[in-house]
């Protein structure tokens, strides 16, 4: 069996009669985004949030070890949650180039966030 580009098989498909799959009416990004931030997106936010506290209490100055857990407070949440700063800072370091502009524009700030 011959492998051929996707526009060719798209042609075969459309001779055929198979028609490409329709997205579904309100399945636009609008319609995700009213659905609210995605875990991905929660956990980035606790992230932040813990590097914020940090870099208040202890100052930009000093970094953050890697086996470190800072307590946050998350609405609707009664118990303080531990977000582990430290493996987060890791993690964004080695991910950076995957982040959007505007995250990866954090990098640009490297003593606020640490992540340079």
């Amino acid at each position: 069996m011959k492998i051929t580009a996707p526009s060719q098989q798209q042609e075969r498909l459309e001779r055929l009669g198979v028609k490409p799959a329709q997205a579904p009416p309100g399945a636009s990004a609008a319609t995700r985004a009213a659905k609210g931030p995605s875990k991905a997106q929660q956990a980035f936010q606790r992230g932040l949030t813990a590097l914020a506290q940090w870099v208040e209490r202890e100052g930009a100055h000093r970094p953050v070890p890697r086996g470190h857990s800072e307590q946050i407070a998350i609405d609707g949440e009664t118990e303080p949650v531990a977000v582990k700063l430290g493996v987060w800072i890791s993690n964004t370091r080695a991910r950076r180039d995957k982040l959007t502009p505007s995250l990866s524009a954090l990098g640009e700030t490297p003593r606020l966030v640490g992540l340079a």
